[in-house]
């Protein structure tokens, strides 16, 4: 088992589909919460889904924090670094090709995957990151050049303040990211129309070939 201390769901690609999603769930979520919206935005996409290590209160996360909105920097570093070598090491385990590997977050699982991109920039081809907030600044801009990402971002969400979304895809942006920013008429929960932009954002960037 790949970095055996993440509990975690892995579903193989169908034939013809060389996408992986690396799903990252909310605070008190799962490794099987993200599985149908993975299948929903890339039918046949192999599926990496691990459980956030850190309880908070019984719940798992990702990462620690102070408090709402305030973060545990050298644990985000650390746990950045962990998730970094659990992808790599399941690549190999599963065989699937660890260029392709695309991160779906969602709250929790979005800052995470948003920590990947600015700590550990090479793990990622792409990220989709629903209701992603700056989970801390870098000394350096990371190279995220041919590395898109898509924001989520909640109209009404009292969690994400507008101002911090937009600090984060400034930042994926000085990196040389393509950064879609959207906005929902919502607060922090998902709608199933950002949803379906997302997967078809995904479909442009990756689509699927089938192979004869």
């Amino acid at each position: 088992m790949p970095h055996s201390s993440f509990i975690h769901r892995f579903v193989p690609a169908e034939q013809g589909n060389r996408v992986t999603l690396l799903l990252l769930h909310g605070t008190g979520g799962d490794e099987g919460d993200l599985i149908p919206i993975g299948q929903s935005l890339v039918p046949g996409a192999a599926l990496l889904s691990p459980r956030g290590r850190v309880l908070e209160n019984g719940m798992p996360r990702f990462f620690r924090r102070v408090a709402e909105g305030v973060f545990d920097v050298e644990d985000i570093r650390l746990r950045a670094r962990e998730l970094a070598e659990f992808v790599e090491a399941a690549s190999k385990v599963y065989g699937f090709d660890d260029h392709g590997v695309v991160a779906v977050g969602y709250s929790n699982g979005a800052n995470i995957a948003a920590a990947l991109l600015l700590l550990q920039p090479r793990v990622l081809a792409g990220a989709v990151l629903f209701r992603a907030m700056v989970p801390l600044e870098p000394e350096r801009p990371p190279d995220l050049r041919d590395v898109p990402v898509f924001l989520a971002a909640g109209a009404t969400d009292r969690i994400v303040p507008r101002p911090n979304v937009e600090r984060l895809a400034t930042l994926l942006r000085e990196g040389g990211s393509s950064v879609s920013l959207e906005v929902y008429p919502r607060g922090h929960e998902l709608g199933t129309d950002e949803i379906d932009d997302a997967g078809e954002w995904l479909a442009v960037r990756w689509p699927v070939r089938t192979e004869p």
